[in-house]
């Protein structure tokens, strides 16, 4: 009688547990946009939330430790004549920011350093080129002042912050909606997803296809795509008959996936956020109560399931905190910030430390069990 092997896994007990309600940000009228973006962005110094707002669009930018209540006559960014469909922060500079909005435009903002006093409503950069409305904004992950913009007119363009200029601007790759866009870790390539059910591999340089798979997922509904290790790519979508999915494929090989796992039949479209350093895919879905969590791995079935963190109420959005920002020293690997109604809650990814305990013990029987090896090699050696 053959026993099932538990996969080892340095990550297989790691839980999530919301902050108390006092570590909260609370009495933030959060915007009811139906846009699919994550409505957050946040960084080590400042967290940002879409709010509504009356006559355009704007957004709340506060300390990461101004906790609590927030006042309502709390200062936003409100420069947009439309309402604010995405935000992101700069990876290179915390207090820099920029928004896609309705309006069409794009605006890059300079937060001052403990937050705003008064209204911010004149950017320091704004970047026209779109006709439709803005919805998915991606800065570079290397190199300085280059942000990717994606609006409804079905146009990726790359912009040179620091002159206000469009540098690339890819009009005739995508024939209908961009459902996602993201760079590749260093920057080389970028990948978007589209209404018309292609996955794009793109080169940012001469605004081409590199490669591409017509439909990744049999659903007509939204389908999300990011960059994993390796050059491998993760998707979210749909199956014909609705149900979520995920899959991961390798862009050498496009015509079967690796690995395509459904999920559960709700509908709200899956947001993935990958963590590089432990291979960690979370999946959060807009409108769910839980984020799902799996290991991409090199060997099959390459994605796997480790856990789910679950609460009672649905999330409007999610904030994904880059590492720099973690306390690693309390063995934390993630943190979400979770937007709810009225209200923004942390939500912090943990290892146990007793699992940590147990894997520097296996390291360290592996050593001196190596260092036997060796002993015996040399004894041999010498005979």
């Amino acid at each position: 009688m053959s026993r099932k092997v538990v996969r080892t896994s340095k990550f297989r007990h790691v839980f999530g547990q919301g902050l108390k309600a006092d570590q909260c940000y609370d009495d933030i009228r959060i915007s009811q946009m139906t846009w699919d973006s994550n409505f957050c962005s946040v960084n080590p110094k400042f967290v940002a939330m879409i709010v509504d707002a009356s006559g355009g669009g704007a957004f709340m930018v506060l300390p990461l430790t101004k906790t609590g209540r927030i006042d309502m006559s709390y200062p936003t960014v409100c420069g947009h004549t439309g309402p604010v469909l995405d935000i992101e922060f700069c990876p290179h500079n915390d207090n820099i920011i920029a928004s896609g909005s309705e309006d069409c435009s794009v605006m890059i903002w300079e937060i001052p350093d403990g937050g705003l006093t008064s209204p911010l409503t004149e950017p320091v950069v704004k970047l026209e080129g779109h006709s439709k409305r803005v919805g998915i904004l991606t800065w570079h992950p290397t190199a300085h002042n280059v942000l990717m913009s994606a609006g409804c007119d079905n146009v990726v363009i790359l912009w040179n912050v620091a002159r206000g200029e469009a540098v690339v601007r890819m009009d005739s790759v995508h024939t209908d909606l961009i459902y996602s866009a993201c760079w590749n870790r260093d920057g080389s390539k970028i990948l978007t997803s589209c209404k018309d059910k292609t996955l794009r591999i793109l080169d940012p340089r001469k605004g081409t296809v590199l490669v591409e798979k017509e439909k990744p997922h049999e659903g007509s509904r939204p389908v999300r795509a990011v960059f994993v290790s390796d050059g491998k790519i993760l998707s979210t979508g749909f199956s014909r008959m609705s149900e979520r999915q995920v899959a991961l494929w390798d862009p050498k090989n496009f015509s079967e996936p690796l690995t395509l796992q459904e999920l559960d039949t709700s509908s709200g479209v899956l947001l993935p956020f990958f963590d590089p350093d432990t291979g960690v895919v979370y999946l959060c879905g807009k409108g769910d109560s839980s984020i799902r969590y799996f290991e991409v791995t090199d060997e099959a079935p390459y994605v796997h399931y480790l856990s789910m963190y679950s609460s009672k109420e649905s999330q409007k959005g999610m904030g994904y905190m880059p590492k720099r920002g973690l306390e690693i020293n309390k063995c934390e690997i993630a943190r979400f910030y979770k937007l709810h109604e009225r209200k923004c809650e942390p939500i912090v990814m943990t290892v146990p430390r007793k699992a940590l305990q147990t894997l520097r013990r296996e390291i360290k029987a592996l050593k001196a069990a190596m260092d036997e090896l060796n002993r015996r090699v040399m004894e041999l050696e010498s005979k």
